[in-house]
């Protein structure tokens, strides 16, 4: 059988080991394993959101309301913004999807950091697109410029915070790359983990206002992070309603579920559940800080509920990432962003307790 010659050079993405996993491998009681591999919300979801989808389960053999009136709705009251600017996706990921079908061929390039979601890659390969992407891991205007005026790519992704590293870049630095580019390029700033940002420090708040006025930009977002809600799946784009009209022809039908739908309703109601969770990651990332600093690595700055780690060549990611993940703790291993890091989910008390206790274990 002959495929698409663009499945080629498409690397799958790799997704965090699931907690079964752990328990088949090692036999370790599932409530034993410390998962902080996949950035979810460690306090769950909001208890009135897990209210919602009890009541709603006897709806799961129905289609959901395809106009996704009420999500948009609630979406539209709390950034300020009409419904008509708003697109629901399958995760902000199938967005993503949308707008490389929506834009790219094989005579198109997309620009990117040196390390990001490895998503922007995967889905404008799948077009035959070129990837781009600038010397570093930050987001530097200046190579983010100098990227652009050589390849003039049809899409220019902005991560920030950025994943799988944590930094982030500022509202004041966007708004530069986006008016330092014409309108035939669309720029894309991904915010899933805005929330942890805008607490953290003003100057990395981005919010849909302050992009809305470009036409050529979109801003995604997520119910997967702070809301608590990565198994149900949604997500959502934000941007003018020609842009949104132009998506909306990629878009399946049903796209996400009954019960995906009510729950990211009643979430995006429940913002005191929302503080709480940035409130338990403020308190506890500092202790990964404070922990890096004694044991003598380097750490980037997180403006997102994880945490990178760097070791030097005297410690090896894969080796630490394997033994955690034999004693029950699993983590992301950036070795295959060719960095020597690994990624921790900033989790609660006991579970970041129980990772210091193992990582000096498997380090010493």
């Amino acid at each position: 059988m002959k495929f698409n010659e663009a499945l080629k050079d498409i690397k799958m993405y790799e997704a965090g080991k699931p907690i079964e996993l752990v328990v088949r491998e090692f036999g370790i009681a599932a409530e034993d394993v410390v998962k902080l591999a996949s950035n979810e919300n460690p306090k769950g979801c909001s208890t009135k959101v897990a209210k919602v989808i009890a009541d709603n389960a006897h709806k799961a053999s129905l289609y959901p309301d395809d106009s996704f009136f009420e999500l948009k709705a609630a979406l539209a009251k709390h950034f300020d913004v009409n419904s008509d600017n708003i697109i629901i996706g399958a995760g902000s990921d199938q967005i993503l999807e949308f707008v490389s079908r929506a834009l790219l061929s094989d005579q198109e390039s997309v620009l990117m950091s040196q390390v990001t979601f490895a998503m922007y890659e995967i889905y404008a390969k799948q077009m035959g697109a070129k990837i781009v992407r600038t010397p570093s891991y930050q987001h530097k205007v200046e190579e983010f410029f100098a990227a652009y005026q050589e390849h003039k790519p049809k899409i220019i992704y902005i991560c920030t915070p950025n994943n799988p590293t944590g930094d982030a870049i500022s509202r004041e630095d966007v708004l530069t790359i986006i008016n330092g580019v014409d309108k035939e390029s669309l720029v894309v700033v991904d915010g899933a983990y805005m929330e942890y940002a805008a607490a953290k420090d003003e100057q990395y708040r981005i919010v849909p206002n302050d992009l809305i006025g470009f036409e050529n930009v979109i801003y995604l977002g997520t119910f997967s992070k702070a809301y608590g809600l990565g198994g149900m799946r949604v997500g959502y784009g934000i941007a003018q309603a020609p842009l949104i009209h132009e998506l909306y022809k990629m878009r399946p039908p049903f796209n996400i579920t009954t019960l995906s739908l009510a729950a990211a309703v009643e979430a995006c109601k429940d913002q005191e559940f929302v503080a709480d969770s940035i409130a338990l990651h403020q308190e506890q990332i500092v202790r990964y800080e404070q922990f890096a600093k004694s044991k003598g690595f380097d750490y980037i700055e997180s403006y997102t509920n994880f945490i990178t780690y760097l070791f030097n060549g005297d410690m090896n990611s894969t080796a630490i990432a394997d033994a955690l993940f034999r004693e029950g703790v699993i983590v992301r291993n950036l070795a295959s962003y060719n960095m020597n890091a690994i990624r921790i989910t900033i989790g609660t008390d006991r579970q970041n307790s129980r990772f210091f206790e193992v990582f000096e274990k498997v380090v010493t």
